[in-house]
């Protein structure tokens, strides 16, 4: 199994889906990639040479942020949204969604499972 950023990727699968597994390397990230390192995107991991994986992860140390290093500047840049209370941070801070989306009707992975409230249900109107 190649072994790339410190993360094993698939042996039977082709290099360009491979290459996915890394956090932070979509689609067009891996083609970049293998087309700046002469690789044929449909050659399968396991048929990779020691040399062609050395030039993958050359590049990918060089222009691409991968797995922990992304995480943390992703967690800082949220920190820091918080820290200035721009409307983002506070979103961020309340757990609701931070793109403009509505909440009344939806956003339950965000807001979480439902919290019922004991309503006015059977208490009959005094007076009348």
């Amino acid at each position: 199994m190649p072994r790339i950023a410190g993360i094993d990727i698939p042996d039977n699968k082709k290099v360009k889906i491979s290459l996915r597994y890394l956090y932070g390397v979509g689609p067009t990230n891996a083609l970049a990639i293998l087309r700046e390192a002469g690789i044929d995107p449909e050659k399968r991991a396991k048929q990779l040479t020691e040399d062609e994986v050395a030039a993958i992860v050359a590049i990918i140390d060089r222009d691409i942020l991968v797995e922990g290093a992304l995480r943390r500047k992703i967690q800082q840049d949220v920190a820091r949204l918080r820290d200035i209370s721009s409307y983002r941070g506070m979103r961020h801070r309340r757990s609701l969604p931070v793109r403009g989306q509505r909440t009344q009707s939806n956003a339950r992975t965000r807001k979480g499972p439902r919290k019922t409230v004991a309503g006015k249900k059977g208490v009959k109107e005094l007076g009348k």
